[in-house]
């Protein structure tokens, strides 16, 4: 059975770590701070019992948590197959993990990052096998959310880029193929646009977060609206890619205005913190919120 480590225990951390355990496969999770673990091992826990209640994985809840152990340092890279980074969007923290995870790891063992804006090409070259470093950008939640990003660095081989491809599709996921490291990647640039375009309307004045979200779904088939997308994953995310692709120079597809930054200010990160544009209960119901009271 091959080895997986997760790096970071966050919405995303968490996420992939779970999907990967229904996928049968040995997790090790590590975040420095224990009261993360503590509560993603908690969402875990009522993730996977709800999804077996519903028939919807093939193993029972406990058959999957009993997969996942944690751990208090990255010494276990060196036994892992899979290794993914999935702390927050800073560069220099990811930088020192991958240069870290270089000198652990066995030259075999695919290293991988689940940024979101951050090209693969800058992480890969602190390292001294760059054609092992790759880019699986999962979208959350991630036991929901079928789609990962595969991208592809600047010396990432074929042999890599063919497993990463294998093993997303062992985790029940569509891989999208990205044969170019560019910033924002494929998803995040039009769903970006999209978010931008939304935010202007609301800001305006000229709709509300909920109509934009319930047209979307009913005139356009998506599952949930733009908001509901930026609640999932994070307003505080959504602020530090814009910061990212602005040093990238790709200023041009950063999300950024007022309401966001106010949304963030208000401590309205998304549903992570049980509000954002919309106020979430305990048992995951969405109650809209009027973003006009903010001042």
């Amino acid at each position: 059975m091959d080895k997986v480590l997760v790096i970071g225990a966050g919405f995303m951390g968490g996420g992939i770590t779970q999907v990967a355990a229904q996928a049968g496969y040995a997790v090790h999770l590590y975040d420095s701070k224990p009261e993360a673990i503590e509560a993603t091992l908690k969402q875990i826990s009522w993730s996977t019992e709800k999804l077996s209640v519903k028939g919807k994985i093939k193993d029972s809840a406990k058959a999957v948590q009993d997969r996942i152990s944690v751990v208090n340092d990255l010494s276990i890279a060196a036994q892992c197959q899979w290794v993914i980074e999935a702390v927050f969007e800073e560069e220099e923290l990811k930088k020192q993990i991958f240069k870290d995870l270089d000198e652990r790891c066995k030259p075999e063992t695919i290293l991988a990052s689940n940024t979101s804006s951050i090209p693969i090409t800058r992480l890969a070259s602190l390292t001294g096998h760059p054609q092992r470093v790759i880019g699986l950008h999962f979208f959350g939640p991630v036991p929901m959310m079928k789609l990962v990003e595969v991208i592809r660095g600047e010396k990432t081989s074929d042999e890599v880029f063919k497993k990463s491809v294998e093993f997303v599709n062992s985790l029940g996921q569509y891989p999208v193929k990205v044969m170019k490291d560019i910033p924002g990647f494929i998803m995040n640039r039009i769903s970006g646009a999209a978010f931008r375009e939304a935010l202007e309307l609301v800001e305006k004045g000229i709709a509300t977060v909920e109509d934009v979200d319930k047209g979307m779904h009913y005139g356009f088939n998506w599952n949930i609206g733009p908001f509901e997308i930026a609640d999932n994953a994070g307003l505080d995310t959504y602020m530090r890619v814009g910061k990212a692709f602005q040093a990238l120079g790709a200023g041009n597809i950063s999300v950024s205005s007022d309401l966001l930054e106010k949304m963030v200010a208000a401590g309205r990160l998304g549903r992570k913190v049980g509000k954002g544009f919309y106020d979430y209960t305990p048992d995951g119901k969405m109650i809209p919120f009027d973003v006009t009271s903010l001042k």
